[in-house]
């Protein structure tokens, strides 16, 4: 039955190039291939699928017999797959080696999946079924142990015309090796002839180099030796002249010895005379020190008594003066007391009416930025309703202009009602004074489940130390670690993995190491804030950057330092631009 098809593919193709004919036997190839051998499961499928590896324009032929042609009684369907890893739903696979897919890697990919694996030019028994280009036609080898591991069944035609040793199909290839070594060894032979003539072409260079050196050093040694020879005549003239003229110099300092050793000896005589006086002066000098040191110990023993003498009268005068002092001092303050008690008595009543004053105007100013947040919330939401519905039933009415204006109103409209939230929200911080303990590790564990889609979108990390359980507002400390915390991812440059570092320390107050807190850090690798920017940070609705850069309403951190206060803390950043923030608060035990 092959042969038959062989043959009139040979006839149909007379008038064509040797390759046409080939692409059409090898489109025939698979399908008779396809054709004898049966699925275990073959009923069960509504279309045969042929898939073809790679960038290979089999599948153009393919697909161009497929519209004639069908398979068990199935229609075609052809699909081409670029990687291996994609392969499936398919009952035959098409591999030419000429596109370096590893047999071994695509076997494993397709085991077990009732997939039948024809291949072409690859080894002898590495696929199961192999073709081969022999002339201007195809041979082809049946690996008949991975066809039954897979329950495929060959027809026996299938074998009948198969290469059934590794002998012949190396034979198929005996004239086209010998060739290819020809060549490759004619290649070797010109790139050992260029090699040697470069060696020789190296050798020469390295000689002339050489020969161009020593005639170098040469040139160097005989202008040396021409000045040696210049020195040495100058020197011997100025060396005859040098030697007259010591010879004289040696007369008179010879003359001079003389002259100084009948003085020294002269002196000699005179210095023994004088030190048998000097010796004599000595003595008497040592009799007069004997005699001062006596009457300086006695002197000595009657300073001392007048000096402690001086001493004990001194003491009752200090002591009689400091007495009277401490008196005076004692009763100045005890009438500074009682003056400074009766003041401080009238501050504290008018601290106490102003602080009953302060508390109502903060009530008052607290309801009505509750109120008047509440009340412009009701006009902003008909506005974006309605520009909802102009958008919805005049949009088409509009020019692109009137459009982007209607966006621009939703866009200010929206800002507008964000801003009158965190405003009512920055209203309702610090009224509660109920505290209960709070576990900041589980306040950061639950804030890291919702930080999850970001964390997955920016990569960004989040570590910390064992943080410590607080007395605190439990709402509003999540607040502050969830305000602090998105800064540090927001601002970030687009290239750099958000990190965030928090930890917590214990301290004791300078004024009173009785009193302990809790001072707890936030760092991150961001773009760090600018030291001018520092004194209005934590200022509400203060924003550093444009909407259009990094968004948000410019309340976060003002929220931050009312959240810490309310608590009795302290909040303050450390930064350098570019290279990321510390954020600092303390709450008390």
């Amino acid at each position: 039955m092959l042969l038959s098809i062989l043959n009139l593919a040979t006839v149909s193709g007379q008038d064509t190039s040797t390759e046409e004919v080939k692409r059409v036997q090898r489109a025939i190839f698979i399908y008779n291939f396809a054709q004898q051998v049966s699925w275990s499961e073959i009923d069960q499928i509504d279309t045969f699928k042929i898939g073809v590896l790679g960038p290979d324009r089999t599948i153009i032929d393919l697909k161009s017999m497929a519209q004639k042609r069908n398979i068990f009684g199935k229609p075609l369907e052809i699909v081409r797959f670029q990687f291996v890893k994609n392969i499936k739903d398919i009952q035959v696979l098409y591999v030419n080696n000429k596109y370096n897919y590893d047999i071994n890697y695509i076997l494993s990919k397709i085991s077990e999946k009732n997939i039948l694996l024809v291949t072409e030019d690859y080894n002898y028994n590495t696929s199961m079924v192999n073709m081969v280009n022999v002339g201007s036609s195809f041979e082809y080898e049946i690996n008949e142990d991975r066809i039954t591991n897979e329950n495929f069944v060959i027809a026996p035609s299938l074998k009948q015309y198969a290469i059934t040793s590794s002998q012949k199909w190396r034979g198929l290839f005996k004239s086209t090796e010998d060739s290819l070594e020809k060549a490759l060894d004619e290649n070797e032979e010109q790139k050992a002839a260029i090699k040697d003539k470069e060696e020789r072409i190296r050798e020469q260079e390295e000689r002339i180099l050489n020969q161009k050196k020593a005639i170098d050093t040469i040139k160097e040694s005989i202008s040396e030796r021409n000045k040696w020879i210049e020195e040495l005549s100058s020197e011997s003239k100025i060396r005859e002249k040098k030697y007259e003229e010591k010879l004289l110099i040696e007369k008179e300092l010879e003359k001079n010895i003389q002259e100084q050793l009948t003085f020294i000896k002269t002196q000699e005589e005179k210095i023994k005379v004088s030190s048998e006086e000097i010796k004599k002066q000595q003595e008497f000098l040592d009799q007069q020190n004997d005699q001062i040191k006596q009457q300086e110990k006695i002197l000595g023993e009657q300073r001392s008594e007048i000096k402690d003498q001086k001493t004990i009268n001194w003491s009752l005068i200090a002591l009689i003066l400091l007495v009277l002092i401490v008196g005076f001092v004692i009763y100045k303050n005890y009438l500074n007391k009682k003056k400074l008690n009766l003041e401080l008595k009238g501050k504290n009543k008018e601290i106490y009416e102003q602080s009953l004053i302060l508390e109502s105007k903060n009530k008052e100013l607290e309801q009505f930025a509750y109120i008047a947040s509440h009340d412009l919330q009701e006009p902003l939401n008909t506005i974006s309703s309605f520009i909802g519905l102009i958008r919805e039933d005049y949009g088409d009415s509009f020019d692109e202009v009137g459009k982007e204006s209607l966006d621009f109103i939703k866009d200010a409209s929206i800002r507008m009602k964000n801003l009158i939230d965190s405003l009512l929200e920055y209203s309702r911080l610090g009224r509660t004074t109920d505290f209960s303990d709070v576990d900041m590790n589980k306040i950061l564990g639950e804030l890291k489940g919702d930080f999850r889609n970001v964390l997955e979108r920016t990569n960004a990390k989040i570590q910390s130390d064992n943080l410590p359980t607080i007395k605190g507002n439990p709402m509003e400390l999540r607040l502050l670690l969830q305000n602090l915390v998105s800064n540090g991812i927001k601002f970030t440059d687009e290239n750099t993995i958000p990190e965030i570092y928090i930890d917590a320390v214990q301290k004791k107050k300078a004024d009173d190491e009785s009193k302990k807190y809790w001072e707890f850090s936030i760092k991150d690798n961001g773009i760090g804030i600018p030291e001018i920017h520092k004194s209005r940070i934590f200022d509400i609705f203060q924003r550093l950057h444009s909407r259009e850069k990094y968004q948000g309403t410019g309340i976060g951190l003002a929220h931050c330092k009312k959240i810490v206060e309310s608590h009795s803390g302290e909040i303050w950043l450390e930064s350098e631009e570019g290279k990321g923030t510390t954020f600092y608060f303390t709450i008390p035990e």
